[in-house]
């Protein structure tokens, strides 16, 4: 629990800000994929996950 509340960044804020907005659109335009959309940026936001600095590189396995 305390790594939900810590560590609070700009990118998890403007994840959060993207859900929040995701689920607006969904709940206003009754397009309900934008809630799916919203509910992934949400779990993005809350554990912290994703692309980091250039963590999201494919790593380079090549036999010699």
């Amino acid at each position: 629990m305390k790594n939900l509340f810590s560590n609070w960044h700009f990118m998890r804020y403007f994840r959060l800000a993207i859900a929040l907005f995701m689920f607006y659109t969904a709940y206003e335009n009754r397009q309900w994929i934008f809630g799916a959309f919203g509910l992934f940026f949400l779990l993005q936001a809350i554990f912290n996950f994703g692309c980091n600095s250039s963590n999201c590189n494919i790593a380079d396995k090549t036999r010699r």
